[in-house]
This record gives structure tokens, C-alpha cells and sequence, in this order.
């Protein structure tokens, strides 16, 4: 069983343009706030499945 096939619900997904502002922000290392964008986060969630690790199997 894998994480995304864990649920038989649906639930409709509205995306916003890759760079739109969710209406939340980061302060970067010089202090400035950075908008959070769609792309951002979409970035985040492909490189956590790049790390992802499978548990060992259980006898």
C-alpha cells in the first residue's frame, strides 16, 4: 500500500498559477519575506519523494 493510494476518497484540487501567492511567506536569511508559491511547494514534495525510504519488511 503506498501513502497516495491509502484513501478511496476524492477531493477536488484547484491549482493556482505556478507562481501566484498562497497568502503565506518565508523570511529569507536577509530578512526580506518571500511569498510561498504554488511551484515552491510542489518543488519541496518532489524532493521529499526523492528521499523517501521504504520500511523493511516484517516477517
Amino acid at each position: 500500500m503506498s501513502l497516495q493510494n491509502s484513501s478511496e476518497d476524492k477531493i477536488q484540487v484547484i491549482r493556482t498559477q505556478p507562481d501566484q501567492s498562497l497568502g503565506c511567506s518565508i523570511i529569507d536569511k536577509d530578512g526580506r519575506e518571500v511569498p510561498i508559491t504554488e511551484g515552491m511547494i510542489q518543488d519541496a514534495c518532489r524532493e521529499l519523494e526523492k528521499r523517501l525510504v521504504k520500511p523493511a519488511e516484517q516477517e
